[in-house]
């Protein structure tokens, strides 16, 4: 079942704002990308918004759970909606493009560490790194 922006942003405890709405719009239709791609995006309907208020907003959202920030080493945080499993990605080392993979083992956490210290493990986030179809094709 899909459910529309609003009704998710409220669901979460959240006021359904014009950029909160906006920013999961954004989201649903593209996966993976800056808070500044989110920025662009989002002025198409809000010609007013500020790089700063997509910030919070993105905050806000990512803090519900509502969308999911992923910090690939050497890259800006990107942002993506799929937030309901344990999903991993893989990311190419030569143009940077990003793609899901699911959970490697299966069921969150997916994997487990020798030693959790003590901790309850409830996610694992793995990414795989190398060469995109493109890329590779490039460097024949």
């Amino acid at each position: 079942m899909v459910v529309d922006p609003s009704s998710a942003v409220r669901g979460a405890g959240l006021r359904a704002t014009a950029g909160r709405v906006a920013v999961l719009e954004t989201l649903a239709s593209v996966s993976h990308v800056t808070a500044n791609d989110v920025y662009r995006s989002v002025c198409e309907q809000l010609p007013t918004t500020s790089i700063q208020s997509v910030h919070n907003v993105l905050a806000d959202l990512t803090s519900v759970g509502l969308i999911r920030r992923i910090e690939p080493a050497g890259s800006a945080a990107l942002y993506e909606r799929r937030v309901d499993d344990n999903h991993h990605h893989v990311i190419c080392s030569g143009c940077g493009a990003v793609q899901d993979v699911d959970c490697v083992v299966g069921h969150a956490p997916c994997l487990t560490p020798s030693s959790a210290a003590g901790f309850a493990i409830q996610a694992a986030e793995v990414t795989f790194w190398g060469l995109c179809p493109e890329c590779q094709t490039a460097t024949r």
